[in-house]
């Protein structure tokens, strides 16, 4: 039977007032990673957030915790090459992952990260959700269908959060809907809510603050 896809429901006040006290409280950066060796003890959840180069993942971020420098943006895809971790007040982990796909790096590097990226994703026994970032103008391309397929042989759930949708038209949203919807519809690990957000509009941001604070 396959999954039905919806988006996420708008929470109601009380969810919405829970998400939005988690991240007014401090949200502070703990360390960048670049070996598992170098991971901070597993003593809480943990949420990342991956996505393609320059899919908008250091803005969610900054939105999501309401800080304009939190996580550090680049105009040269790849810059990110390690796992950086942030701490909340009381709640999860946020873990930022390198950028995947293209990059302007050696190919030795590019490797060496690739690789810690599937160490994390198979090894991190308690991340509880992967938010996989898709760039609302493109949709799923392929080098996204590599990182979902790598998430489902984890067996860590996945959810989808669009991103930059007020850059297209509500035709387009929903065109590039259907088509992510299709593109998950073979993905054993993909959550069936997905996240529509604008980091610039503010859009979603409240929906996804919600689901985070849900997860135990």
């Amino acid at each position: 039977m396959q999954m039905q896809f919806t988006l996420a429901p708008e929470p109601d006040d009380f969810a919405r007032e829970k998400g939005r006290l988690l991240f007014a409280a401090p949200v502070d950066f703990l360390k960048g990673v670049v070996a598992m060796s170098g991971m901070p003890p597993a003593d809480r959840v943990e949420v990342c957030f991956a996505g393609r180069s320059n899919v908008g993942k250091s803005s969610l971020i900054n939105a999501l915790t309401n800080r304009k420098n939190l996580a550090r943006a680049s105009n040269t895809p790849g810059r990110t090459q390690e796992i950086n971790f942030f701490t909340t007040t009381g709640g999860p982990y946020l873990v930022d992952l390198p950028g995947y796909g293209f990059a302007e790096a050696p190919v030795p590097v590019v490797k060496k990260w690739q690789d810690l990226l599937k160490a994390y994703l198979s090894g991190r026994v308690n991340l509880r959700r992967a938010f996989v970032l898709i760039d609302a103008r493109h949709g799923v391309k392929k080098v996204d269908d590599e990182i979902l397929s790598l998430l489902d042989r984890s067996a860590v759930t996945f959810q989808v959060v669009l991103t930059k949708v007020d850059k297209i038209s509500r035709a387009e949203r929903e065109a590039v809907l259907e088509q992510v919807k299709g593109a998950l519809a073979k993905h054993p690990a993909a959550h069936p809510e997905l996240i529509v957000t604008s980091s610039e509009k503010g859009e979603g941001i409240d929906v996804l603050r919600t689901v985070i604070t849900t997860l135990e």
